[in-house]
């Protein structure tokens, strides 16, 4: 069943993916204001009415997290109490993600806990970009669309004639290794893996690398970059692996201090990110592509108000990338 018209909004976590997204859809953002009262509180006015539309909210929980964040469930309630006929949250950057297990004892699960909050406040689906893990998916109690943002970079790196027998993907932990996989597959390439420890949260000891990397370019791929250490690391490793050069991709660029110092490295050949967080001038470097989530949101935001399939559209983009080998 076809639900009413579809409206996008966006809060100011990102407004101009939300924007490329609209345009994407030959449409507008629709007519809200997110500000703060004196005090700091999120005051949202929508100056338009939602009675029975399909509400589709556009907003990472990327920094300031916690402003963010608030600013999303403040909307979905607006939205909720508004008459909205269906809400779905799109998050490009879920935040609080790498907390989705305990890993000690007296540590809270976040992730599930956000996922609570974003349910309560009215949000009936959700659509989001590379979740730090796939169990985050079950952590919602409500429809999760999970898109990958490795089809676009697969799209990239052929273009950039990075694929074949001489290219491998490099995950930089076991966890990762999947979409490594999945990536390497696209790209008709080779895969390797980083075996790694984390003695202190952002600090990462890197034991080993496994594969055959010798003459090889080497793609390491991550969900995030925050500090950059797994990607200093696991680059230093490869390169004295004998490989030829080796370039970083990751769908969230939160690049926190020292990030951008560490991949100016010279030995990292480029790094290719999306632009889920939006990457402010000081922290974009040269050899740094920022890959736009714009048209793969607009496809599967445009198939949801259908009721059609999303996963078509990775079927769909998989086809197409097999017709430029």
């Amino acid at each position: 069943m076809l639900h009413g018209q579809m409206r996008l909004f966006c809060g100011n976590a990102n407004s101009q993916l939300s924007q490329a997204i609209a345009q994407q859809l030959s449409t507008e953002l629709g007519d809200i204001k997110v500000s703060r009262f004196a005090d700091g509180e999120v005051l949202v006015k929508i100056n338009e009415s939602v009675r029975g539309t399909d509400v589709f909210v556009i907003q990472p929980t990327c920094r300031p997290v916690n402003e963010n964040l608030m600013e999303l469930l403040v909307m979905l309630d607006a939205f909720k109490r508004g008459s909205a006929g269906r809400i779905v949250a799109v998050l490009p950057y879920y935040g609080y993600a790498r907390q989705d297990k305990k890993a000690k004892g007296r540590e809270p699960i976040t992730a599930k806990m956000v996922a609570n909050l974003i349910t309560t406040a009215g949000a009936d689906r959700v659509l989001a970009v590379d979740l730090h893990s796939d169990q985050i998916q079950g952590f919602f109690d409500i429809p999760v669309d999970h898109l990958p943002a490795r089809r676009i970079m697969a799209d990239y790196f052929v273009t950039k004639g990075l694929h074949g027998d001489d290219v491998v993907v490099v995950a930089p932990d076991p966890n990762a290794a999947q979409e490594a996989m999945e990536l390497a597959d696209d790209l008709h390439a080779t895969i390797g893996v980083v075996a790694k420890r984390r003695p202190r949260t952002n600090e990462v000891s890197v034991v080993e690398v496994i594969g055959d990397l010798h003459g090889k370019r080497v793609i390491m791929l991550d969900d995030m970059i925050d500090t950059a250490g797994t990607m200093l690391e696991g680059a230093k490793l490869i390169m004295a692996h004998g490989a030829a050069e080796v370039h970083c991709a990751a769908t969230h660029a939160i690049l926190s201090d020292p990030a951008p110092e560490r991949l100016a490295q010279d030995f990292i050949k480029s790094v290719v990110v999306t632009n889920s967080i939006p990457i402010p001038a000081e922290k974009r470097l040269e050899k740094m592509d920022v890959l736009s989530l714009a048209p793969l949101l607009a496809e599967a935001i445009a198939n949801i108000h259908k009721d059609a399939s999303v996963s078509a559209i990775l079927s769909n983009r998989a086809a197409r990338q097999k017709r430029m080998f």
